[in-house]
């Protein structure tokens, strides 16, 4: 049995986060990559999948072109970020903090106001 403090928590969700994003994913699909996430170019770490530039440079050509950026037409609704990725339908938005969740960030989370839901909670509606 581990014993955890207070001022261990942030380190430890870190952690979680670190291990839980690593996971996501077959090992062999992780790479280093570029992806466009709310009109800019971000790089980093992950799923082969989410990051769909193998480089800075890759990013910014298609990011200059953005009749072919497809978050350019914003599908993403209520303040959602829009990420293009390589799998269909090329985009994923992160509804995080935005009161709402699902493919296009269209449905609102449960409240005190609509608490029947069926099947499991939105992550996306998890406040911390």
């Amino acid at each position: 049995m581990f014993t955890f403090y207070r001022a261990q928590l942030p380190l430890l969700l870190v952690l979680f986060t670190i291990i839980g994003t690593t996971l996501a994913c077959e090992l062999d699909q992780m790479h280093h990559g570029c992806r466009i996430a709310s009109a800019k170019c971000s790089c980093g770490y992950g799923c082969r999948s989410e990051y769909r530039y193998n480089n800075i440079k890759e990013c910014y050509r298609s990011l200059n072109g953005s009749r072919n950026d497809i978050c350019y037409r914003r599908p993403c609704r209520h303040g959602g970020s829009c990420l293009q990725i390589s799998q269909d339908p090329g985009f994923k938005c992160q509804c995080e903090g935005t009161g709402f969740y699902g493919p296009r960030c269209d449905n609102a989370c449960p409240g005190p106001q609509n608490s029947l839901i069926h099947g499991p909670f939105p992550y996306e509606c998890v406040v911390i």
